[in-house]
């Protein structure tokens, strides 16, 4: 794995100096950023609703749906473990009813959805003992204690709010290292946070977006009980400044920006793409056969590819910086995705680890409007280190962005018997739009009905990101200028050509098409190590 001192470079351009002090513009605060404790405290409240264009809005629920999501949510709350065999699989069953009612799914949908889930839970098990503020370190990654982390997590929620209690059992220095001369084990929980394929993130992040204490004191849980697979993120040193001296360079360093200014500093996201894609060592994975050629990769090449990280600056002083930031990774994770899923004359490749880079992403929004500035430095800057870990290991997929663009659709039409349109249907009877006037709406109604639980979700990702990115044109400076080949033909249906290749590779059920499955094949060069 890592070392510390290797991997303090990855985060070298993010300094101590940061405090708590400063806030995102109001646009990205979430009503219930604190998640505060009254006496109508509630695991599973009605799920409130968002403020900030980076959080997805939702659609087409009604009173039954919703009842019928906070009973699904609270059985499975309280019947099931957070993993269903034992070696670690990840419970689904709360992600898909989110991401299907946020869509508008019916209370039929929402239910069979779970009933297909609960098939194959592992039931929940009392814990051996409790956990406490004493005892809180000792079983870190002991699955059995799953419960005990349950009870103790919702207690802090109920009495500090989800804000105080992620940024100290998360993101503080505590949370994170033990005492210089300790022999224990660091307790490393950011980097649980982003393990398993990024699941804990994933988890807690449904609890921050949708308002529901239940989920994120779930995915609190989740991350104590993981065990920590990419060690060595953040050097403890990141987490030493004291507060005086960080909140006086904050101010000093306030006093040099302009936070007007919409550049934002450091190269592209784009242009660590292009760096890694250049770096010959990078694409000599191969295929080792399970997750292990994540800590593989990490093992070989993690502190190459934090040197490249290392570029890609995150100043959370400036607000706007942090949401230029945001943008570029889930510009990335689609491209990553869609692009890198795409050869001509080809099957789409819809690489099952790429697509929980996607899905894992659409939370950002959530976390930064509950995070202090120096926390969402070391978010965004960790995040994107190990969504390059995942796609160096999963081969490195080639990225023919000029060759996607000219191949694929953007305006992809559903299959089976279609509607033959009246003669006054516009823009005409014969045109195809007359038929699917809006690619996007036969896409997530399919997926809705899918058994597939991770399809919903992906496309509940990509159709919110065409919500916010869908109008840019191709040939922008902050795309034409980074080193990324093509990257001045990207535009802003990057997301429903995606989405489309999606949905054919996995079947349109609700159309008569027999279910696909997702690719786990990777995208490797080699096929046995050099």
């Amino acid at each position: 794995m890592l070392h510390l001192t290797n991997c303090a470079r990855l985060l070298k351009s993010i300094k101590t100096s940061l405090g708590t002090g400063l806030v995102l513009p109001q646009v990205l605060v979430h009503k219930l950023s604190t998640m505060s404790t009254t006496s109508e405290f509630k695991l599973f409240p009605a799920p409130s609703a968002p403020e900030s264009k980076y959080i997805p809005s939702w659609t087409g629920f009604n009173p039954n749906s919703t009842a019928t999501l906070a009973k699904v949510l609270e059985d499975n709350h309280k019947r099931w473990h957070i993993f269903f065999n034992d070696q670690g699989f990840h419970n689904h069953a709360a992600h898909r009813a989110l991401a299907i009612w946020s869509l508008g799914a019916d209370a039929d949908v929402i239910q069979g959805g779970y009933d297909a889930d609960l098939s194959y839970q592992h039931p929940a098990i009392e814990p051996p003992q409790p956990i406490t503020a004493a005892n809180f370190n000792d079983h870190l990654g002991d699955k059995p204690y799953y419960q005990a982390y349950l009870a103790f997590f919702t207690n802090l929620v109920k009495e500090k709010g989800a804000k105080a209690v992620i940024e100290e059992y998360v993101f503080s220095k505590k949370a994170n290292f033990e005492a210089a001369g300790s022999k224990k084990p660091h307790p490393g929980m950011f980097d649980r946070l982003l393990g398993g394929l990024i699941h804990p993130m994933i988890h807690t992040g449904y609890g921050l977006e949708f308002g529901l204490p239940g989920m994120t004191v779930e995915g609190l849980a989740e991350t104590a009980v993981h065990p920590r697979s990419a060690t060595g993120l953040v050097p403890s040193s990141f987490f030493g400044a004291d507060a005086p001296s960080a909140i006086s360079q904050v101010v000093s360093r306030l006093k040099s920006i302009a936070l007007t200014d919409d550049t934002p500093p450091g190269v592209h996201a784009f242009t660590v793409l292009a760096r890694v894609l250049n770096d010959p060592e990078l694409g000599k994975m191969v295929d080792t056969e399970g997750v292990g050629m994540f800590a593989e990769t990490m093992d070989k090449h993690g502190d190459a590819l934090a040197k490249y990280v290392q570029d890609w600056h995150v100043d959370g002083s400036n607000p706007q910086a942090i949401l230029h930031k945001m943008e570029e990774l889930m510009w990335t994770n689609a491209l990553i995705y869609g692009v890198g899923g795409w050869k001509p004359g080809k099957e789409f490749n819809a690489d099952f680890f790429h697509m929980h880079m996607v899905t894992s992403s659409i939370f950002l929004g959530s976390y930064m409007a509950y995070l202090s500035p120096a926390s969402q430095e070391i978010l965004l800057k960790g995040y994107f280190f190990v969504c390059l870990g995942w796609w160096v290991s999963r081969g490195r997929a080639d990225l023919d962005i000029e060759n996607f663009y000219k191949s694929t659709s953007a305006h992809p039409a559903p299959s089976g018997l279609l509607p033959e349109p009246e003669d006054s249907a516009l823009p005409s009877p014969s045109s195809p739009q007359a038929v699917t006037p809006n690619p996007w709406l036969p896409i997530i109604e399919t997926s809705l009905v899918h058994p597939d639980d991770h399809l919903t979700k992906l496309q509940r990702t990509l159709r919110h990101y065409s919500s916010l990115f869908g109008s840019r044109p191709a040939g922008l400076p902050d795309f034409k200028n980074t080193e990324l080949p093509g990257a001045d033909k990207i535009d802003g249906s990057l997301f429903i050509r995606a989405a489309g290749l999606t949905a054919k590779r996995l079947g349109r059920v609700r159309e008569g098409e027999k279910p696909g499955h997702w690719d786990r094949h990777g995208f490797y060069k080699l096929t046995a190590k050099p």
